[in-house]
């Protein structure tokens, strides 16, 4: 069976920068490490004034295509993947192809063009279509051009302000990928909650508490589901596990409620129970309140055992490294944790070729999906071109009232005119709307 998957990844983060610790928490009168050590956040991205959801996600693509020596008529398959949108019937992906049409020869005219929303997972499930596509032997040759690109704003003073951020990943989809292949087993948990919602509105309402207790609800049903067609899991059996990550205090908590599953009835279990007792059984309780409080004791000691913190230390901490810096990207925040992983095993010289990576990712509303992907052996050319340590770095340090101007200015509800931080260079830019309303924009040398 010919395997399909991810060929080539390509990172756009937003081009300025808000320091949660020097200059968000000394404006909200908050000690640093609330959101250093407790949120995992260091710094968040944001799009300069000439920058939105399409020029991150065309600047993305046009990276990769560039890199890939690849040109229209390659592309097959055009899917954006955001919960930014600022159009009910235009989709982002033709926005993203009239951009990359202004530089590269020929058209995307005969390329299928979509946009996918179910919150943060709909990232994934562009990735899933796209796979669905290629397998069912629709694709003609070509590949598909998967973009995930968001905006995460709040509203100023909301708890999640501290989350937000910026970016676009942009991922190719092939056949015979080199970077990774999608495995065929998947499993999901899906219910209809109001976790976090946007009823015709910019800025999320939130319920943050019930929203944490979604997400694990519904990673323990994804991974319960992917166990009754792939097998029975197993810490050992993943190089890294990246999860989404609205933040990375969010992936500590799916990290122990995946090992504890894991390990369940196994030596692993054995060997910890005699320093912290064997895990509770539901058959044991007389109510299912007695039984949580249980279990969420013998989750807190099993995250300060050794043999836990070591798997963490080795399998969900490299996927965090990026995201610490960028914040919630929404819909490509598991695919920069993919990366994150990868860009650390290459630089510590790993051979990753042949393992396989657990991917656990989830949109509120609310859906999670657990699948594997085997690492191509080529994937380490693919991570060396990555230049996201310099976007990083390069990006401008906002003062608080600047970073107020700039969430003013993306704001669809106001009309802030603000000056570019950066200078645009070699990208594409937004340059204002048209008669229509629609969004205009153009290339930049």
């Amino acid at each position: 069976m010919t395997a399909v998957g991810i060929d080539a990844i390509e990172i756009w983060t937003g081009k300025l920068k808000l320091d949660l610790a020097e200059t968000f928490a000394p404006e909200k009168g908050e000690d640093p490490e609330k959101y250093t050590k407790g949120l995992g956040l260091h710094a968040s991205s944001f799009p300069d004034a000439h920058e939105d959801i399409v020029t991150m996600g065309a600047n993305a693509a046009k990276r990769l295509m560039d890199r890939k020596d690849l040109t229209p008529e390659d592309i097959g398959r055009i899917d954006v993947a955001t919960e930014s949108a600022f159009d009910n019937s235009k989709p982002v992906s033709t926005y993203i192809a009239g951009c990359l049409e202004q530089v590269y020869d020929g058209d995307f005219h005969h390329a299928n063009k979509g946009e996918r929303k179910f919150a943060c997972i709909a990232g994934t499930q562009s990735l899933d279509d796209a796979y669905n596509w290629i397998k069912a032997g629709r694709n003609r040759g070509r590949a598909a051009l998967v973009v995930a690109t968001d905006t995460a704003l709040y509203a100023r003073g909301d708890p999640g302000e501290a989350t937000q951020g910026a970016g676009a990943v942009a991922m190719l989809i092939t056949e015979d990928p080199n970077l990774v292949e999608l495995s065929t087993e998947q499993g999901y948990g899906s219910a209809d909650e109001t976790d976090f919602l946007k009823p015709n509105q910019q800025f999320p309402s939130v319920d943050g508490k019930r929203s944490m207790q979604v997400y694990l609800a519904r990673m323990r049903e994804a991974l319960e589901d992917f166990e009754s067609v792939s097998g029975a899991t197993h810490p050992d059996d993943f190089a890294y596990i990246p999860f989404h990550t609205p933040f990375p205090g969010m992936v500590r908590k799916a990290a122990v409620l995946a090992y504890r599953h894991m390990i369940r009835d196994t030596p692993v279990e054995e060997d910890l129970a005699e320093e912290i007792g064997f895990q509770p059984r539901e058959e044991d309780f007389e109510d299912r309140e007695a039984y949580e409080e249980a279990i969420r004791d013998h989750m807190d000691d099993l995250s300060s055992t050794a043999a836990y913190q070591e798997w963490y230390a080795n399998t969900v901490e490299p996927t965090l490294s990026i995201s610490r810096q960028v914040g919630n990207w929404y819909t490509g925040s598991v695919h920069i944790a993919r990366a994150a992983a990868l860009k650390q095993a290459a630089e510590q010289d790993i051979d990753l070729a042949g393992k396989k990576l657990g991917v656990g990712s989830y949109g509120s509303g609310a859906q999670a999906e657990i699948h594997a992907e085997t690492v191509g052996d080529d994937w380490r050319e693919e991570i060396d071109q990555l230049n996201v340590d310099e976007q990083i770095a390069d990006r401008y340090d906002l003062t608080f009232e600047e970073y107020e101007n700039v969430h003013d200015r993306h704001n669809h509800d106001k009309t802030i005119e603000m000056e570019d931080f950066t200078v645009p260079d070699g990208e594409f830019v937004f340059t204002g709307t048209g008669r229509m309303n629609e969004r205009l924009y153009d290339y930049v040398e």
